[in-house]
């Protein structure tokens, strides 16, 4: 894996890799933060410019499955990811800082992550605005979302299949006394219940604001 950028998200994504016993080549143009890194983490570290073909190629990029773009200027981060499909490294992805360069991206055949800042402010405003939603996990490919029904909640004696949401899985429905339903369309909400959700990451916002309408 070679990661590209030595940010707040580079270096929070080399802990997250080298942990989960990912072999990690960084590539940063920053002396210093390639010496902080090799202090707090087992990679090979390459001080350059990974626009550059060269470094590409230091780095191991004709042996690399996935190259992973985190800096904060997106014409470094495009020329390297095209460099890195020009290469025919398998998997590019990349942070897109800015949302007028996402076709960009998308036409060089990059796996675009939006802008974080904005995701995590749009994430942060959700929580403030939606309270009745009490947990979320993210995992591969979505994000699982808990639920108690309280009793003035507009769901209950209501039957799952007349929530408008979409892009939704309900995946349980655990009532007082530790009763674990697997629910179908007919099930009624009562009070109390613990209901577990899932909903594919496209959609999580959407999906989170709607459910958060419903049983609040």
């Amino acid at each position: 894996m070679i990661i590209v950028g030595l940010g707040g998200i580079g270096r929070s994504l080399v802990a997250y890799a080298t942990e989960r016993g990912n072999s990690v080549v960084v590539i940063d143009k920053n002396e210093a933060r390639c010496n902080e890194i090799l202090e707090e983490h087992d990679v090979f570290v390459i001080f350059g410019n990974a626009t550059s073909e060269h470094i590409l190629y230091e780095a191991g990029i004709d042996k690399a499955d996935v190259l992973i773009a985190t800096t904060s200027d997106d014409a470094v981060n495009l020329m390297t990811c095209w460099l890195a499909k020009k290469l025919h490294v398998a998997h590019v992805i990349s942070i897109v800082n800015q949302r007028e360069h996402y076709e960009l991206f998308a036409s060089v055949g990059v796996t675009i992550n939006e802008n974080p800042d904005e995701l995590v402010a749009a994430r942060l405003y959700l929580w403030a605005s939606n309270p009745d939603l009490k947990k979320a996990v993210e995992i591969p490919g979505g994000i699982i979302i808990d639920i108690d029904v309280e009793p003035e909640c507009k769901m209950v004696d209501q039957e799952l299949k007349t929530l408008s949401v979409r892009d939704f899985v309900c995946i349980s429905i655990r009532r007082g006394g530790g009763e674990l339903i697997i629910p179908n369309g007919s099930v009624r909400f009562r009070p109390g219940d613990k209901v577990t959700f899932f909903a594919k990451q496209s959609a999580a916002n959407s999906v989170l604001k709607q459910l958060n309408d419903s049983f609040s």
